[in-house]
């Protein structure tokens, strides 16, 4: 069942608004779109609370808490074709729906109950990276820049028409933290400025090239293992790209023993190494990929706390790699 909220309506709303988003990435263009007075916030669809944490305490999603806070209904279905669930968002008659970082994959008949079609955020230049992982993959792929596309929802994933578009450049040493807040800056404005001239009618939906699509996928932790036949530029953006999820981690074997290790930070060396090999030295962690070696900043044990390799390199001898 839902959690209803007595909401007061505001008479200056033009635009009613249901919201589908889980994250706290999500959670801030829901909070975009509360504080503007253009928009009203009949309801939130969310994904259901999880055990979380090293206790497993049933915790709520960012969007569900933010939701509740401003008195804004919540529902937070398990199946996504239920036709009660239908039936209530219906009720609530809105005029768009708008979809970030939701998890699931929205039913066509869900998708088109409001008059203004389904609209949805993805942070990259469609139609390149399509797909669950585009921040990720455009870091690992070295581009040198992404963006933003505000679009609108059709039956297939990441296809229909945009609305507006913005660019992002990225940093050599950018990180999906750093590139998830400028997603967020740029983002939220541009979603609301969007929503209004397509309201209003000064905004018309443009097809996509769907020629020229780029695809990504569901990430793993299996994508994140590193493997030292790969070059020292693609595992430095692969670390840069893949945490903190899915992270990155290395097998080291330490008195005949394997031992994984997560690796958070690296940097690329002039060193030549033959691939695997890891020379310890003067507090520098080197290991030889199928170019010129990586150093290893910051890693964390399995087992142990995240520190610097330099500490580690005290404690953890004779080592080699699985």
């Amino acid at each position: 069942m839902p959690q209803i909220c007595e909401k007061p309506v505001h008479p200056e709303s033009k635009l009613r608004v249901v919201f589908f988003g889980t994250p706290e990435f999500a959670s801030r263009f829901l909070e975009g779109l509360l504080n503007d007075p253009y928009f009203e916030v009949v309801g939130v669809v969310t994904q259901p609370d999880e055990m979380l944490g090293r206790k497993k305490e049933l915790t709520a999603p960012p969007v569900k808490m933010l939701a509740l806070k401003h008195c804004v209904s919540v529902f937070q279905p398990t199946r996504m074709k239920d036709e009660e669930f239908h039936g209530a968002v219906r009720a609530l008659k809105a005029d768009v729906f708008v979809i970030v970082a939701y998890g699931r994959i929205l039913p066509e008949a869900l998708l088109n109950i409001p008059p203004y079609g389904s609209v949805n955020v993805h942070p990259s230049l469609l139609p390149k990276w399509r797909g669950p992982s585009p921040k990720q993959a455009a870091i690992a792929a070295g581009d040198e820049e992404t963006g933003i596309s505000i679009m609108k929802i059709d039956a297939e994933m990441d296809h229909g028409p945009i609305l507006a578009q913005k660019k992002i450049s990225l940093d050599q040493n950018e990180t999906i933290e750093s590139l998830t807040k400028k997603v967020v800056e740029l983002g939220v404005p541009l979603l609301c400025d969007t929503l209004k001239g397509y309201h209003q009618g000064s905004i018309m939906p443009i097809d996509q090239d769907h020629a020229a699509a780029t695809y990504c996928k569901l990430l793993s932790r299996e994508d994140g293992v590193i493997t030292f036949q790969e070059s020292a530029v693609e595992i430095e953006r692969k670390v840069r790209a893949y945490n903190p999820w899915p992270g990155t981690s290395i097998v080291i074997t330490r008195n005949g023993l394997p031992l994984q290790i997560k690796v958070f930070s690296v940097s690329l060396s002039g060193r030549k190494l033959s691939p695997g090999e890891i020379i310890m030295d003067n507090g520098h962690f080197l290991v030889g990929t199928s170019t010129n070696a990586i150093e290893i900043i910051e890693l964390q044990p399995a087992n142990g706390k995240r520190m610097k390799a330099a500490d580690f390199i005290r404690g953890y001898k004779d080592i080699t790699l699985s």
